[in-house]
C-alpha cells in the first residue's frame, strides 16, 4: 500500500491561518477581560432572590438540549464522525452547568442534597468522561505538519 500524503500548505494559506488565529485569540482576551467588571457589577447589584416566571418551561427546555446533545454524540460516535468531538465537549458542559444550576439553585432548601448527589454521582462523572474521551480522541488525531513547524 502507498501512504498519501497531502501537499505542504502554501505560504500565503498559512499567513491566513495564523491571521485567523490571532484574531480569535485578541477577541477572546478582550471578551475575559471584559466579562470581570461584568461579572463584580452583578454580584454587587443582583438581588439575592427573584421570582420566576417560566420555571418549568426553562427548566424541560434545558433538559431538551441536553437530550439532544447526547443524542447527537451517541449517533455520532456510533456513525464514527469526528463531530462527535465538537458533540462530546458540548454535552460535557452542558452537563457541568446542570450541576452547577441544580446545586446553586437549591441551597437552602431540603432538594440541595438530591442536587449535590445527582451532581456528584451522574453529571459530574459523565462530564469528565466526556471530556476525557475527546482528550484521548485529540491525541490519536494526524494533525498536518508545516515546513516551518508550528502554527504560531
Amino acid at each position: 500500500m502507498s501512504e498519501t500524503r497531502a501537499e505542504a500548505p502554501s505560504p500565503q494559506l498559512l499567513e491566513r491561518i495564523r491571521r485567523q488565529r490571532r484574531h480569535t485569540l485578541e477577541l477572546l482576551t478582550v471578551c475575559a477581560v471584559g466579562l470581570v467588571p461584568w461579572t463584580i457589577l452583578l454580584a454587587f447589584t443582583l438581588p439575592s432572590g427573584y421570582t420566576v416566571r417560566q420555571w418549568r418551561t426553562t427548566w424541560v427546555g434545558f433538559d431538551v438540549l441536553l437530550l439532544l446533545a447526547m443524542a447527537a454524540t451517541a449517533l455520532l460516535g456510533w456513525r464514527r464522525h469526528r463531530g462527535v468531538v465538537v458533540a462530546a465537549v458540548s454535552t460535557g458542559a452542558l452537563l457541568v452547568c446542570d450541576a452547577w444550576f441544580d446545586v446553586s439553585l437549591a441551597l437552602g432548601s431540603p432538594d440541595v442534597w438530591w442536587s449535590a448527589a445527582l451532581a456528584v454521582c451522574v453529571e459530574l462523572p459523565l462530564a469528565g468522561f466526556l471530556i476525557h474521551r475527546v482528550l484521548g480522541m485529540l491525541k490519536l488525531a494526524q494533525w498536518p505538519s508545516t515546513p516551518q513547524g508550528r502554527i504560531r
